[in-house]
């Protein structure tokens, strides 16, 4: 499976979120993420299917939705009409998860899990045939720019072996950057996430690029 990367829109500037996406989509980007956020899940609050929906007017790129909220159900019928291709939802919040993900295939989308660093992979090793893609977060959920947990790396090479050789897409969030991905994608990441490596950077291509690279180097170790 080939190496993607998603920059996420929570790094760069909203009030020219336009602009943003379409610079980042001239320089290579293969997805772009949404990290939906609703203040009780997570401590923060981010946007919604209107934006969502404005955003899709400007780009060609898949869009590729997190949701990082309590109760996630009520969401996906209106980002599928918004135009989002993919989503992850939290193991953590839904009890009836395989309806959830059903949910989100019926609409025409792709379903993903996503889980927390401190929760048991088995959470999505149980679910995959309800699966797309799963969503390792290598942060705790909720805010933008923070650390990288160096035990994210172990846990997606477990992760990849438990899927005994399938071609299964495994992104990852949180501290991704041109240092962590070439190890990332040596333990089995295929989809890599990253906001302030990208759209903190003055040249968005440079920075783009430089990841790739690495990634590059990552699937050849």
């Amino acid at each position: 499976m080939s190496i993607r990367i998603a920059p996420s829109i929570l790094s760069c500037d909203l009030a020219e979120l336009a602009s943003e996406v379409h610079e980042v989509e001239r320089a290579g980007a293969d997805l772009i993420h949404l990290d939906i956020m609703d203040g009780h899940f997570v401590p923060n609050l981010t946007f919604g299917p209107p934006l969502v929906r404005c955003l899709a007017r400007h780009t060609s790129l898949p869009l590729d939705a997190h949701l990082m909220v309590s109760d996630p159900t009520p969401l996906i019928g209106p980002l599928a009409a918004a135009g989002v291709a993919r989503i992850a939802v939290h193991v953590e919040t839904c009890p009836h998860i395989q309806r959830t993900l059903t949910v989100i295939r019926d609409q025409g989308m792709l379903a993903g899990a996503a889980i927390n660093p401190g929760t048991p992979l088995a959470f999505v090793t149980e679910i995959t045939a309800w699966l797309d893609f799963i969503l390792v977060m290598s942060v705790n959920p909720g805010f933008g720019g923070q650390e990288f947990i160096v035990e994210s790396t172990d846990r997606i090479w477990h992760l990849r072996e438990s899927l005994g050789g399938r071609d299964f897409d495994i992104s990852v969030d949180g501290g991704v950057s041109t240092e962590t991905a070439q190890d990332l994608v040596s333990a089995g990441a295929t989809t890599l996430i990253a906001g302030t490596a990208i759209f903190g950077a003055e040249n968005r291509r440079a920075a783009l690029e430089s990841m790739r690279a690495a990634a590059t180097g990552g699937q050849a170790s």
